[in-house]
């Protein structure tokens, strides 16, 4: 595989975060209010781009998996998958939903049950029926689309190709090598670290919260920036030690155990939770996903209120991007040998619909509560959705065995997002390389733990909400060129074989 000299993407990418972590510790307040200036123009001003851009991802990719480019293989002709599609799917899954399906399971659809958008009256039928729909959307075919562009791209010129393994590397189908390898490809590895960086960072501040709001509510452990620096602290050093320890062990052997308990957790929600309600979420939720799949893609109001959509759908939309880098990265990485029909297929189909089935068992054990526990209990649930899983729990059988489950389950995301993107970043630092230096693992795993806290001191969720916003933005560009990018590379594919 051709090497070139990135080391400026390393050292500027470090630096910028070593500044991010600095001031999100030291000065929080002033970079609070940059933060959410960012946020504020961003989902005002161009939240009609990130719904457009998303729509576009997932037409292009269903589009390329059906297409005569469906059976190009990712990899020499003869090459077979590296990983059975047991582990494929574990890992793949647990780097690219991870802790955010824990965090908002129960707590996003009481939240959309409680303040739904503009025109659904709260506390209703139409309203909990718009709760599952909106939680189908924003988990749903979407944000996988979206990996599987980046994913598709660098795992074509990887190894079909023999390419660096770079964001930058997709660029050279449509403006060639020479210039992919000056200045443009770094500071497009640049952005692909920081939009890396941030959208991990969000992830791990949401899960140290839950973690910390579960230990809190079990066993009274206070919940205070002192035990979110010890926990992070704990974390860091399991997955920096699996991220070294490489794919064929350390992250391979937690992304089963990943599977295992979140299935386990599943498995008891079904038996103590209201099994008709769940299966009537997921009819109803999926038929109301498909029926409106395009005008939910496309649903901002150019007359009204759109707070709800850049709180919630802009926020995810934003999110996704922030981790395609990532995410696409380390599934391409995993992905050798499988055809482009059976990668599209695997990344997109397969964990959407495990997605939409987690929500449809703990989404609708939250909203069966809502006559029990009423509205005013429910909002103030909705406005700490860390802890709303574990108080859900608490009124059923088993709760108390269904929260430590969770807890050690956060844990196992937690490490599993962590430990890839820690994979990844030292990718993107060391030329592509599959096997980066443990070395560069160590930096990258010990950078995000600082600067998910430095987020958390800060601003709580918000900040850490409002960093995957600002620092998406310049990826919506970036993946758009890189749709046009892979077609024109599968179009001289087939060339070449005719």
């Amino acid at each position: 595989m051709e090497k070139r000299n990135n080391n400026t993407v390393y050292f500027v990418s470090v630096i910028i975060s070593v500044i991010i972590a600095v001031w999100g510790i030291f000065g929080s307040e002033s970079f609070g209010k940059l933060a959410n200036s960012l946020m504020s123009w961003v989902t005002v001003n161009t939240g009609w781009l990130y719904l457009l851009a998303m729509l576009i991802f997932v037409i292009f990719a269903l589009v390329i998996a059906f297409s005569k480019f469906g059976n190009i293989r990712l990899g020499p002709d003869d090459s077979k998958p590296e990983f059975k599609t047991l582990s494929w799917f574990g890992m793949l899954f647990g780097a690219g939903m991870g802790i955010g399906l824990v965090f908002y399971g129960i707590a996003e659809p009481i939240s959309h049950y409680v303040a739904p958008i503009a025109g659904v009256a709260p506390a209703t039928e139409e309203a909990a029926r718009f709760a599952m729909r909106a939680s189908f959307v924003h988990w749903g075919i979407h944000p996988w689309a979206g990996y599987s562009i980046i994913g598709l791209g660098l795992a074509y010129i990887q190894f079909r190709k023999n390419k660096p393994g770079l964001i930058s590397s997709l660029f050279i189908p449509i403006i060639g090598e020479e210039k992919v390898n000056s200045g443009f490809g770094k500071v497009i590895d640049t952005f692909a670290v920081i939009a890396t960086i941030a959208g991990v960072a969000t992830s791990l501040g949401m899960g140290t919260m839950q973690i910390n709001s579960g230990l809190s509510y079990l066993f009274k452990i206070p919940s205070n920036v002192t035990t979110w620096l010890i926990i992070i602290i704990i974390i860091t050093v399991i997955y920096t030690w699996t991220a070294v320890s490489g794919i064929d062990k350390g992250i391979n052997m937690i992304s089963n155990l990943n599977l295992i308990l979140a299935f386990s957790s599943m498995l008891i929600a079904v038996i103590v939770g209201p099994k008709v309600m769940m299966a009537n979420s997921f009819v109803g939720a999926a038929g109301d996903y498909i029926n409106q799949f395009f005008k939910e893609s496309l649903n901002i109001n150019p007359f009204g209120d759109n707070t709800w959509i850049q709180g919630w759908r802009i926020f995810y939309w934003a999110w996704w991007i922030a981790w395609a880098p990532f995410v696409g990265t380390f599934i391409a990485r995993i992905s050798k040998g499988r055809t482009v029909r059976e990668f599209i297929f695997g990344v997109t189909l397969a964990p959407a619909m495990a997605s939409l089935i987690w929500f449809s068992i703990f989404g609708s054990m939250g909203l069966n509560l809502r006559e029990q526990l009423g509205i005013e209990k429910m909002t103030e649930m909705a406005g700490h959705p860390e802890i709303a899983l574990f108080e859900v729990f608490a009124k059923y059988p088993l709760g108390i065995v269904l929260s430590m489950i969770t807890i050690v389950l956060l844990c196992t995301f937690f490490i599993t997002s962590a430990n890839s993107a820690t994979f990844v970043l030292s990718m993107f630092s060391q030329n592509g390389d599959l096997n980066p230096s443990k070395k560069k693992m160590l930096v990258w795993g010990i950078l995000q733990a600082v600067i998910a806290y430095a987020l958390m001191v800060s601003g709580g969720l918000k900040a850490l909400q409002t960093a995957s916003i600002a620092a998406a933005f310049p990826f919506i560009f970036i993946m758009l060129a890189i749709c046009m990018s892979i077609v024109k590379a599968l179009r001289n594919e087939l060339k070449i074989k005719e």
